[in-house]
């Protein structure tokens, strides 16, 4: 009850009229800045923190909700229509939603980015109104172990799900991890493929790879098909925005249970939104496979709906995070602390104390803004699908430059849109070939968080490698894993039975 009269409390602070100014232009802003390809929610929230210093706390935080959940949104604008996100949370959902629009269905595509993300960011900020102490405990029980096998079980179910081969997929899932040992080894110091050049001691940037995966290795490939019969143009999206009643019994299931799934990882710091994102969308597709007639690869609705709210319910409960423990568990969440500091407070459980109208008034601005995005967005998704009516020559040259400029601007580094390219002619390859991405990508995020906490666990357990599934959270994890590959393998072996007999 008390939660309740605070929140609404928050909601008054909020409404009025130059507080919703500011959560209007947060959001508008943060689309603009998402939707940038190479840019995304996180940088939008880095490039317009300055531009707060000048407002009071209250009002620099609700503009930063507008912008947290807006540039979340311009991620999956990006991606839907041009297969660039903005982001790496927005690749999961990138992937069905550019089939939809490839086939003439972006509004309905973005339309449904648009709802659930609206239902996840909602639901998630009611269970941190609610239930953020009890959220927050989760976090408590994983350590290097079960944090491992989490990034092993993203590993392994991501690579076995989205390939029709098992085999194709691991090779894809290799090709990231490859990717992701480049730079300085955290445990000793020593440069590892490196090449001896400085600025490769960071590592390679997760923005060059995803641009140069995505962006760049699509326009490769739509440039090599030119004039060929595998030439596919995309269609222009139809006029009808609303979802038709059999697409919304589709996505419905698929938002809540990628809210499902969104909600626990926004309190686990493993990154940010990859992994309940690519799990979803994992889930949703192992799930359509049961059909019939499996829509997957042909642009399914589910494979938008699922990631997108699961993408909003992390980032909403990692606001809960962030604010009764001060732990952020993403990047955005990183630039949001530092936001904090800037105004002289320090997030964790003494905030509500010392600053009890500011933490509730950013959580009624996360419910207020979502509703704004939800009001400007729905509207104008036909308007940002007829992006697609530009001709392909002028709009792929268009995304290589957007591309490009964006990859300079988070480094500054000539050497990255050396690397931008290479990884570009690495994608072309692997759609060439038939390798997945999906898993590319995945491995390049976790791959040091796996390595990080497997080390860990080693020097906990000295050496003891019994430790990696001592505990019930990493036993259950691993087990499960071995179920999902064992139903998946025998599931292939009888359709390809079926299809011998058939023949």
């Amino acid at each position: 009850m008390e939660s309740l009269v605070n929140l609404g409390e928050g909601f008054l602070t909020v409404l009025t009229p130059m507080n919703m100014l500011w959560v209007f232009i947060g959001a508008v802003l943060g689309t603009a800045v998402g939707v940038l390809p190479g840019l995304g929610s996180a940088m939008a929230v880095a490039l317009l923190l300055p531009v707060t210093f000048s407002l009071d706390p209250i009002g620099a935080f609700i503009m930063f909700a507008g912008v947290l959940f807006g540039g979340l949104f311009g991620d999956s604008i990006s991606g839907i229509l041009m297969n660039t996100p903005g982001n790496s949370t927005a690749i999961a959902g990138s992937i069905e939603g550019h089939r939809m629009a490839k086939s003439g269905r972006a509004s309905q595509a973005l339309a449904t980015s648009a709802i659930g993300a609206f239902i996840g960011g909602i639901v998630a900020s009611i269970l941190v109104v609610f239930f953020a102490p009890g959220l927050a405990r989760l976090a408590t029980l994983f350590g290097p172990a079960e944090y491992l096998a989490l990034a092993i079980f993203a590993f392994v179910a991501i690579s076995a799900v989205v390939s029709e081969s098992v085999v194709r997929g691991l090779s894809a899932l290799v090709i990231g991890l490859a990717i992701s040992v480049v730079g300085i080894d955290g445990a000793s110091g020593a440069a590892r493929f490196t090449g001896g050049l400085p600025e490769l001691f960071d590592g390679i940037d997760i923005v060059v790879i995803t641009v140069g995966l995505l962006a760049l290795g699509e326009v490769f490939n739509v440039a090599a098909r030119r004039g060929t019969k595998e030439d596919t143009r995309l269609l222009p999206s139809r006029g009808r925005l609303w979802l038709s009643r059999r697409e919304f019994r589709l996505a419905l299931p698929a938002w809540f249970r990628g809210t499902a799934i969104g909600v626990p990882f926004g309190i686990i710091p493993v990154g940010g939104s990859e992994v309940p994102t690519f799990l979803s969308y994992g889930t949703e597709r192992k799930l359509d496979s049961r059909r019939s007639k499996p829509m997957f690869g042909r642009g399914a609705i589910q494979g938008v709906a699922g990631p997108e709210a699961a993408g909003n319910a992390t980032a909403g409960t990692a606001m809960g995070a962030l604010l009764a423990l001060g732990l952020p568990t993403s990047a955005t969440a990183a630039i949001l602390l530092a936001a904090f500091r800037q105004y002289g407070l320090q997030p964790g459980p003494l905030l509500f104390e010392r600053a009890s109208e500011l933490v509730w008034a950013l959580l009624a601005s996360f419910f207020i803004g979502m509703v704004v995005l939800l009001i400007l967005n729905l509207p104008f998704a036909p308007l940002w699908a007829k992006l697609l009516k530009v001709p392909r020559h002028y709009l792929y040259a268009g995304i290589t430059v957007f591309a490009m400029l964006g990859v300079y601007a988070t480094s500054s580094k000539i050497l990255d849109l050396v690397l931008v390219l290479a990884i570009g002619l690495l994608g072309f390859a692997m759609r060439r070939y038939g390798l997945p991405v999906a898993p590319v990508l995945i491995a390049v995020i976790l791959g040091p968080l796996a390595e990080t906490e497997y080390r860990r666990a080693m020097a906990v357990s000295e050496g003891d490698p019994a430790a990696l599934i001592a505990s019930p959270i990493s036993a259950t994890l691993y087990g499960v894993l071995v179920l999902v590959v064992v139903g998946l393998l025998v599931q292939r072996f009888r359709r390809r039975r079926q299809e011998k007999a058939s023949v």
